[in-house]
């Protein structure tokens, strides 16, 4: 129990030595954005996820064969915005290979104005989903969430991918001392399902009580607040913005 609340505490409040600084905190914040886009996505615009893609091509082969409540067409678009936003992930990661802060920076005011383009199309309807609003949402957010799993891959934090949980949760057991290993990072593994569980918790209560420009309005202003810190904590290219490999 010691090593895991001090492998959180270093997550939380990283060594002034650590290769990645601030960037698990960062990522952290991302990830409850992951767990907030994916409730407004799976509840308030039928059944598809924009950030989830396993579930998203596991959505599309049950509506292939007329499952209920699935789109075919949803599932397909969601899929097309985030390979297009995950190559432009791609992009700016070769662009700023050499400083992973002008990196997460530059990554997260995109998302920032993708989110905020979602946010002015429901003001307009008061909230209401029309086709139109859904499938705006659905391509804006599956840009941004195509573009943050990206730079989050090329970030290179270990058991932060901020939109994955399955192979956090695979080496939280399999590493674990009661497999035979060594328990690698237990806190940082642990605080990352807590802050998708967050997320997708906040949410849903937001999404299901009526309030979806609010939860557009929460993920927005955590994406400026990650933007603006990276900025700050990157300005004189400390140790950490260096890639790690």
């Amino acid at each position: 129990m010691r090593r895991l609340l001090s492998d959180a505490v270093r997550t939380l409040a990283p060594h002034e030595q650590d290769r990645h600084g601030p960037l698990p905190v960062l990522m952290l914040t991302l990830t409850v954005v992951t767990g907030l886009i994916d409730a407004v996505s799976y509840l308030g615009l039928g059944h598809v996820f924009v950030a989830n893609m396993t579930g998203n091509v596991v959505f599309l082969g049950f509506a292939l064969v007329g499952a209920a409540n699935l789109s075919v067409l949803a599932s397909l678009v969601a899929l097309a915005a985030f390979l297009i936003g995950a190559l432009a992930g791609g992009r700016l990661g070769t662009r700023f290979a050499t400083h992973r802060g002008n990196l997460l920076k530059t990554a997260t005011a995109v998302q920032t104005v993708l989110v905020a383009v979602t946010v002015g199309a429901t003001a307009v309807t008061d909230g209401r989903v029309t086709t139109g609003v859904q499938y705006t949402l659905i391509v804006f957010l599956g840009l941004g969430m195509g573009l943050q799993n990206a730079v989050a891959r090329r970030l290179g934090v270990p058991d932060l991918t901020t939109t994955v949980l399955t192979l956090t949760l695979t080496g939280l057991a399999a590493d674990s001392t009661p497999a035979g290993g060594a328990a690698p990072r237990p806190g940082r593994r642990i605080l990352s399902v807590l802050a998708m569980f967050l997320g997708a918790f906040a949410g849903a209560q937001l999404v299901l009580h009526g309030h979806l420009v609010l939860t557009l309005c929460l993920a927005l202003l955590l994406l400026a607040l990650t933007s603006l810190t990276t900025h700050r904590l990157s300005a004189a290219a400390p140790a950490w913005t260096r890639s790690p490999s």
